[in-house]
């Protein structure tokens, strides 16, 4: 069994993989404040409740967007695993064709989600993750990574919404029926679900219009993407477990022979 971490600048989304399926699941809040014994601790409750024993681990595969904490998620592996990650970035077989100007520019979980998506989907493939940003990131037909977009995420736009406009409301994040609203609350549903899917859409469309290509699939995953996605009339696909796969892909294309 290996360990997939991907760590984002909300959340820690974790996969515990037995060979190619994921057999547990587990999301932990990115805390720079936290130690590795913390993280090491939670992550042994849970493999302890889900009945896996510590010694069926063999090795872990990381990918973060979050320096600061890279030491404290590797510390922990070597004390509580007895093995070092390996940790996503230059140098690492991605199987991809990185066409950056600095490829050390891009986020780790840009690469995983890319990798998966082009492994199952084929190419060309526009993968839209739904994160604290909202990433866009395409690959080729032959398996080039190009870069893409990056536009603020629902909920950070929400949040900035509601902080610098004195009369809004902290929202929930649902669909409403309509565009028109006769509520304040219904005005800002709409105006953020209806207008992302909106902005995803003319993105999508000047992607596929440079790439040549006006049937490149456009495949979602992260957070929100479930919500957002039903309104797309771009996105084809949602897989929310795309960086992790990623995570497990790479893990395979970089083991080493025992």
């Amino acid at each position: 069994m290996i360990i997939a971490m991907d760590v984002g600048n909300t959340n820690i989304k974790t996969g515990i993989y037995d060979d190619r399926e994921m057999a547990q699941y587990v999301r932990f809040s990115t805390d720079m404040r936290k130690t590795s014994d913390e993280y090491g601790l939670m992550l042994l409750q849970f493999l302890a409740l889900k009945g896996i024993g510590v010694e069926k681990i063999e090795a872990a595969v990381v990918s973060s967007v979050v320096p600061s904490i890279n030491f404290t998620i590797e510390h922990m592996c070597r004390t509580y695993f007895n093995f070092e990650p390996l940790m996503v970035g230059p140098g690492i077989k991605t199987g991809l064709n990185i066409r950056y100007d600095n490829p050390r520019e891009v986020g780790a979980d840009r690469i995983a989600c890319s990798v998966a998506a082009y492994e199952l989907y084929g190419g060309p493939v526009i993968v839209i993750d739904f994160g604290t940003a909202t990433t866009f990131n395409t690959v080729s037909q032959d398996g080039e990574f190009l870069g893409g977009a990056i536009m603020p995420g629902v909920k950070l736009s929400t949040e900035a919404l509601v902080a610098n406009a004195a009369k809004l409301p902290r929202i929930e994040l649902v669909k409403p029926d309509m565009a028109i609203n006769r509520t304040t609350v219904g005005n800002m549903q709409a105006g953020i679900i209806y207008g992302f899917a909106g902005a995803v859409d003319n993105l999508v469309f000047r992607i596929r219009s440079e790439l040549g290509d006006p049937a490149a699939q456009a495949v979602a995953t992260g957070g929100l993407a479930r919500l957002i996605s039903p309104e797309s009339k771009t996105i084809s696909r949602v897989n929310g477990s795309l960086a992790l796969e990623g995570l497990r892909i790479i893990y395979e294309r970089n083991r080493r022979p025992a």
